[in-house]
C-alpha cells in the first residue's frame, strides 16, 4: 500500500494545460496552489488561496464546527487541528475527475490520509501501534467555489462516500511508503 500527496494536482495540472480561457485558468491556478500549499504544511500560502471570508463545509460531518469554518482564524484553526497537530498531513487525493468553469471547479477521487495510531486511540479507535500510521479511505468529492469580487477560492464544500476510518486498524502504512512531496 502506497501514498503518494502529488496526486491531488496531477490531474488538475492536466486540464489546467489545455484550458485556454484565462478566468478558468486563474480557478484551476488556485486549487493546484491551494492543494500544494495544503501537502508541504504552508498555511500561510493555503489561505492566500482563500477569500477574506472564508466557507468550508463538510457535508459529512455538518455539525462539526471545527471542520466547517467561516473565517480566516477558523480556517486557520481547523488545518493547525486538524493536519498539523495531529500530524495527518500525508494525503492523497487520487482526483479522477475535475471540472472547471468560471464559477469554480469540482475535483473527485479517493483520498487516503496517514493518521497516526496515537491520534486514532484519541478517537477510540484500538490500534496495535500508537506510534505506527494508519489509512484513513473514502472517495471524496470537493467543490472549490470562487468569490466573483475578489477572484480567490470560498473555501471548499466536500462530500465523503462511507466511513473512511471503518477497518483502519487493518491498513498500517509505513512511512516509506509515503511518496515525497513535489512542489
Amino acid at each position: 500500500m502506497t501514498l503518494d500527496p502529488n496526486k491531488i494536482w496531477g490531474l488538475l495540472e492536466e486540464r489546467l494545460a489545455a484550458e485556454t480561457d484565462p478566468v478558468v485558468r486563474r480557478n484551476l491556478e488556485l486549487v493546484i496552489a491551494h492543494g500544494k500549499a495544503e501537502a508541504t504544511l504552508d498555511l500561510d500560502g493555503v489561505l492566500a488561496t482563500l477569500c477574506p471570508n472564508p466557507r468550508y463545509v463538510a457535508h459529512s460531518s455538518p455539525d462539526l464546527e471545527l471542520v466547517n469554518p467561516t473565517t480566516t482564524e477558523g480556517v486557520r484553526a481547523f488545518y493547525q487541528a486538524t493536519i498539523v497537530d495531529t500530524d495527518a498531513h500525508r494525503i492523497e487525493h487520487a482526483v479522477d475527475r475535475v471540472i472547471a468553469d468560471r464559477t469554480g471547479v469540482y475535483t473527485e477521487g479517493v483520498i487516503k490520509i496517514a493518521y497516526p495510531g496515537w491520534v486514532l486511540a484519541h478517537r477510540g479507535i484500538e490500534v496495535d501501534d500508537p506510534d505506527a500510521y494508519y489509512l484513513y479511505v473514502s472517495r471524496m468529492a470537493i467543490v472549490w467555489p470562487v468569490d466573483p469580487e475578489t477572484g480567490l477560492l470560498v473555501g471548499e464544500e466536500s462530500w465523503a462516500e462511507g466511513d473512511g476510518f471503518a477497518g483502519i486498524a487493518e491498513r498500517k502504512i509505513s512511512l516509506d511508503e509515503v511518496e515525497p512531496v513535489r512542489v
